[in-house]
């Protein structure tokens, strides 16, 4: 059987199959309130903190994650998600960009990240998966984004959401991208010269 993964979203999903129909359906349930302690145990930032396009990754986390697991449609999935409390403090431009494009470009992704993994991509967890997938994205698409901020915000997004120790994964296998991805800024950011492009021998170019 497939594992069993745990999320920790402060709204749970599940999805249920209507026998008569073959439909799939997303259900929202709600678990019980906590009591609120401050700083959470694992360090990450208290929403207050959190900027638009920190919420706006978070609803694509969701969003994502409900593609992954249930293999939603993305317009549903979309459509779902910005009805859901909070999205308007959310960046929506950064989110329909972000989400729609791992969406149509999910085979990509995949192809970049597979050769990092240490196990089969049927393992990973769909959190860490998910938020895999938005560092690469915004690695190749979002160049307004520095990339250590890409990087830091995909670990506190792991850290939130995933397993104990998933967003030391997701900063392996993203540290392992971003010299490929954003080299000439990594490059700077490390005090190095990006790798020489290779000599032309072409007597016209």
């Amino acid at each position: 059987m497939p594992p069993t993964w745990r999320w920790k979203w402060p709204t749970c999903w599940k999805h249920c199959h209507d026998r008569s129909h073959h439909a799939r359906r997303v259900h929202a349930c709600t678990p019980p309130k906590q009591a609120r302690t401050g700083l959470k145990s694992n360090g990450v930032r208290k929403a207050a903190s959190k900027s638009s396009r920190s919420r706006a990754r978070e609803f694509v986390l969701q969003a994502l994650y409900q593609h992954i697991v249930g293999r939603n449609e993305a317009t549903a999935i979309d459509s779902f998600t910005r009805d859901l409390a909070g999205f308007h403090k959310a960046d929506a431009a950064h989110y329909n960009a972000v989400l729609h494009g791992c969406i149509n470009t999910a085979a990509e992704l995949d192809a970049l990240i597979t050769p990092l993994l240490d196990r089969k991509m049927a393992e990973i967890s769909p959190i860490e998966h998910a938020t895999m997938w938005i560092g690469v994205y915004e690695f190749q698409h979002c160049l307004d984004v520095p990339w250590r901020v890409v990087l830091n915000e995909c670990i506190e997004l792991a850290k939130e959401f995933g397993g104990t120790d998933g967003h030391k994964y997701v900063n392996a296998v993203l540290n392992g991208l971003a010299p490929r991805l954003r080299a000439a800024e990594v490059a700077a950011d490390k005090g190095a010269a990006p790798p020489a492009a290779p000599a032309s021998t072409d007597a016209g170019a």
